[in-house]
């Protein structure tokens, strides 16, 4: 019986891999990130599993004739051409659930490792010195948290909040009063949300409308004491502006695991104490890994073998088999 050739981008753990048997599946590895490699081994590829080091654009997909699906282990489509695909006739499914949990336990552990200094204080520890004095922090009890974005990973970091009494503010086009009251938050308009909050946490998509959002005015209405947290997407805090910022005393912190750049190494943002890093650690847990894979694998079975796909981006759009020549033998069930 013919198989799909299925090519691997990234790394992606063996027993996730397992779910495509070899006697239906070709599973192919190949260096994503390299270009070259990555065109040549998509030359006979139906499915293409990917993480985000292996860019898929419209030159790999012309590369790669006979592709049907490109599944990503993770939430963020930066590394994919969605409108290329489209126009090819490729279907593109992430894993927007398999992340979120991790994400937002680690949002709550920034906003306290902020406020607590434990990042400067531990590198003033490491570094031979007894300060104690010089690392008095905040407690988060009491304070207003404003959540910027109240989806999936917003509304985690809520219920999580929840226990530490404090006041939630949350800024969401998109989402009613109704659904944010159910979690104890307040809707409220982006610059009411900044110049309220002590601790401000930002979880939203990037894209055009989002790019730049938090800029030198709405940082400009916040208090001199405010903390920032960003877990979702570099560019959406304008990092200039959160630079002068911070050292002009006008906000008192930030915690990023996410930078307009990355790798972030050199960027003058970590040359600051007031600045909590991390490189982009939010999906790094292997529960979150393991469920990315999973869902990504279970996205390229069901477009291959016929069966509805779970959080296809642009399913709406694109015609699955309308990329595979009738001469292509498809394995059946």
């Amino acid at each position: 019986m013919s198989q799909f050739v299925v090519v691997v981008g990234d790394p992606l753990p063996a027993e996730t891999l397992a779910a495509l048997r070899p006697d239906r599946y070709d599973v192919r590895h190949c260096d994503g990130s390299d270009p070259r490699a990555l065109h040549a081994a998509l030359a006979d590829a139906h499915a293409l599993l990917i993480r985000s080091g292996t860019q898929v654009d419209a030159a790999a997909l012309a590369a790669a004739p006979h592709l049907r699906v490109v599944g990503r282990a993770g939430v963020g489509l930066d590394n994919v051409e969605v409108e290329a695909a489209t126009r090819a006739g490729v279907l593109v499914a992430n894993a927007p659930h398999s992340n979120v949990l991790s994400v937002a336990e680690l949002t709550v552990g920034l906003i306290i490792t902020s406020l607590r200094k434990v990042s400067a204080a531990g590198a003033s520890l490491r570094a031979g010195r007894w300060d104690r004095s010089s690392f008095k922090g905040t407690e988060l009890s009491g304070k207003t948290v404003g959540i910027v974005g109240f989806g999936n990973v917003g509304k985690l970091v809520a219920r999580r909040l929840a226990a530490f009494d404090v006041e939630l503010l949350a800024y969401d086009p998109y989402v009613t009063s109704q659904e944010m009251a159910l979690l104890g938050a307040r809707r409220a308009q982006l610059g009411e949300l900044m110049s309220g909050s002590d601790v401000v946490t930002v979880h939203l998509p990037k894209n055009p409308a989002t790019t730049g959002l938090i800029g030198r005015r709405e940082l400009g209405l916040a208090k001199s004491t405010l903390h920032l947290v960003n877990t979702s997407r570099g560019g959406i805090v304008d990092e200039t502006a959160l630079l002068e910022a911070l050292r002009e005393g006008r906000v008192a912190g930030a915690a990023l695991d996410v930078f307009e750049v990355e790798p972030a190494v050199g960027s003058p943002l970590l040359d600051l104490d007031s600045v909590t890093a991390t490189p982009h650690l939010g999906a790094s847990t292997a529960e979150a890994q393991d469920r990315a894979g999973r869902e990504a694998v279970e996205a390229v079975r069901g477009a291959l073998e016929g069966a509805p796909v779970d959080h296809a981006v642009n399913a709406a759009e694109v015609v699955v088999s309308s990329r595979v020549p009738a001469s292509v033998p498809v394995p059946v069930p």
